[in-house]
């Protein structure tokens, strides 16, 4: 009989660099760290409401939610965040409520490392 396979809680915040330079190149320190500082509390309002909107049912504000928390951490260029929020509309369009609560558990655990990465990486460079 083979060994279970062990799966990870723990994912990496996945960040590009480059993406965050050229916002900060092009906006300069203080409007960047604005702009950050509004997108990282529009992501933290977002997160918060999915797990709302699932207890409440409503699948079709779900999906919009987790594609616009897709949207604005793909402008960070918080990679992983934006692909699974994407996987949670993914489960919506397929009706299949296990693998929801499953991919909307890990969406949180990421946004957990990815804000304060974000929010180190806009500080450092402002």
């Amino acid at each position: 009989m083979a060994d279970p396979i062990v799966l990870s809680r723990e994912e990496p915040a996945l960040m590009d660099h480059a993406r965050v330079s050229r916002l900060f190149a092009e906006l300069g320190p203080e409007a960047a760290g604005a702009v950050v500082t509004r997108a990282l509390e529009e992501l933290a309002v977002r997160l918060a409401r999915l797990g709302r909107l699932r207890r409440q049912g409503d699948m079709a504000c779900l999906r919009k939610t987790a594609r616009g928390l897709a949207a604005i951490a793909d402008e960070l260029g918080m990679a992983a965040l934006a692909r699974v929020a994407l996987d949670v509309t993914a489960c919506v369009d397929t009706g299949d409520d296990v693998a929801l609560a499953a991919v909307l558990s890990r969406l949180e655990r990421l946004g957990e490392r990815s804000l304060p990465a974000i929010r180190e990486e806009a500080a450092r460079r402002g």
